[in-house]
């Protein structure tokens, strides 16, 4: 399996996952609070249903995801909630096969794309496997909060490596988001992955680092975590300062978790 195939399938397991976590919610447990402000289970589901509806798009029908985009408003939260809503009207077992839907679809689209070529999307084209990671990074950051509010422990493997290297490549993020200078060098990124083995990502030069377990590297970059409650070690100012900014997506970067808030829970 080549690389390229191998972020293709990991993002089809990661969905499998999350799929996993709701698959026997009954009704009650879908309206259940997560950690995110005001966003029940069943938003966060949604939330994952328009997101992989529109990276279907972006890879299935190019040109049609490029209209929609000239729809958007200026507002991140209304063009979400806009995203969101259809999906969150539906009956809960609706909203779960519409899901699965169109993670199928999408899974599909993005492996028929020829190498190379590039797809529109929200910040900047990128190239199917990029986006495949990125479609991994809200699995994670959104499984991660539907766990939380199931109290669930989750198990990593290393595929989360798609993701840690998609945190590299996004590094500049935090940066953009707050509108802030963006240093010249990136930061290194000395990991851990859930087997033991060591992963070097980033520039070797830089002489600012980031070290620690890959998990929660991913926990961190998605706002999941405070970097308080996580094993995480910056070495250099600017590594310092990346940790309380680091986020792998671009728009508002939310409220974040607390300091403490999961010290002793589930990770």
């Amino acid at each position: 399996m080549t690389a390229q195939q191998d972020v293709f399938a990991a993002l089809a397991a990661d969905g499998d996952d999350v799929d996993r976590l709701v698959a026997d919610l009954d009704e009650e447990s879908w309206e259940r609070p997560t950690p995110a402000p005001g966003w029940t289970i069943a938003h966060q589901v949604a939330h994952l249903a328009a997101t992989f509806h529109m990276a279907g798009t972006a890879a299935a029908e190019p040109d049609r995801f490029r209209a929609f985009l000239e729809g958007l408003s200026d507002s991140f939260t209304a063009n979400v909630a806009r995203a969101m809503a259809p999906y969150l009207a539906l009956p809960r077992p609706a909203l779960l096969a519409r899901w699965r839907a169109e993670r199928a679809t999408t899974e599909k689209a993005l492996v028929a794309v020829p190498a190379g070529q590039l797809l529109p999307w929200l910040v900047r084209p990128l190239p199917a496997p990029v986006l495949a990671a990125a479609g991994m990074m809200e699995l994670f950051g959104h499984g991660q909060d539907i766990a939380d509010a199931l109290g669930v422990r989750r198990e990593h493997t290393d595929r989360i490596r798609h993701l840690a290297e998609f945190t590299a490549r996004t590094w500049d993020f935090g940066y953009l988001s707050r509108q802030l200078p963006v240093p010249p060098v990136a930061p290194r990124f000395e990991l851990t992955a859930p087997s033991g083995a060591r992963w070097r990502l980033g520039p070797d030069e830089s002489d600012q680092v980031i070290s620690g377990p890959a998990v929660d590297l991913c926990l961190l970059a998605t706002r999941r975590r405070h970097p308080d409650d996580l094993a995480l070690h910056a070495t250099g100012d600017e590594a310092r300062r990346w940790l309380d900014i680091a986020q792998a997506y671009r728009g508002p970067a939310g409220e974040g978790r607390r300091p403490g808030q999961f010290r002793a829970a589930v990770a």
